[in-house]
């Protein structure tokens, strides 16, 4: 896929092609935690009904979200691409085999995040083995801005634009478990026991590491201010 090209989702005999629109905290258009989980049960009575007619609304729904965990998991907005359309294609293929019952006992966010994690600790460890670091979120586009009422400023979108990259080279301070926690929670707003059922870890684990992950942020983020406030006052 080229740089900058829009995912590209192949399923059954159709591709879906659709632009992430965020790429920090995500925007719940105001659903709730139970407007959420009614949309996630009607959208599992669906699959469970007709794969191939439902799974387009899966890729609607989920893949913004996806893609965001994984560009911050892996800080290239290409391979983050190629891991939200690989997580995609391997859900509807495991979903078209699935009988009836266990796609009905989905927890359908979380397995998908689930899915969408692997592939990018894999992403991870070949990068790890090629001793290739993972590069800096340069190729961010207008559309990634936030939404906010000036965000067509030129001075809000090179501020936000210039925040959201900060952030983004913080969370890949973290070690990867930390920084899956992290993500997950304060990017993506999974609950503890979605994380737990996401990350494969007793919910107890999965705090800690949000908590140490955040604790590392902030020595992150005092490391960088410290240096800056001694210009100042020097």
């Amino acid at each position: 896929m080229a740089r900058g090209a829009r995912p590209r989702v192949p399923y059954g005999d159709a591709t879906l092609s659709r632009a992430p629109t965020f790429w920090g905290v995500m925007d719940t258009n105001g659903s709730g935690p139970d407007g959420a989980h009614d949309a996630e049960a009607r959208l599992i009575d669906a699959l469970a009904a007709d794969v191939d007619a439902a799974f387009p609304q899966v890729v609607a729904e989920h893949q913004d979200r996806l893609y965001t965990i994984a560009l911050r998991m892996l800080g290239d907005p290409h391979d983050a691409e190629e891991a939200t359309q690989d997580a995609l294609v391997r859900a509807y293929r495991a979903l078209a085999g699935y009988e009836t019952a266990r796609i009905l006992d989905l927890q359908l966010r979380a397995w998908l995040t689930t899915i969408v994690l692997n592939g990018c600790r894999s992403r991870l460890g070949r990068m790890a083995r090629r001793g290739s670091a993972s590069s800096s979120l340069d190729d961010v586009s207008e559309s990634a801005a936030p939404r906010t009422h000036d965000r067509y400023s030129p001075e809000s979108i090179v501020h936000a634009a210039a925040e959201r990259d900060a952030w983004g080279q913080r969370l890949l301070g973290l070690p990867p478990a930390q920084r899956s926690a992290v993500i997950l929670r304060h990017v993506d707003g999974l609950s503890y026991p979605e994380m737990a059922i996401a990350l494969g870890r007793p919910e107890g684990t999965v705090k800690a590491h949000v908590h140490r992950g955040i604790a590392r942020l902030r020595t992150i983020l005092e490391a960088e201010v410290g240096p800056q406030h001694e210009e100042m006052t020097a």
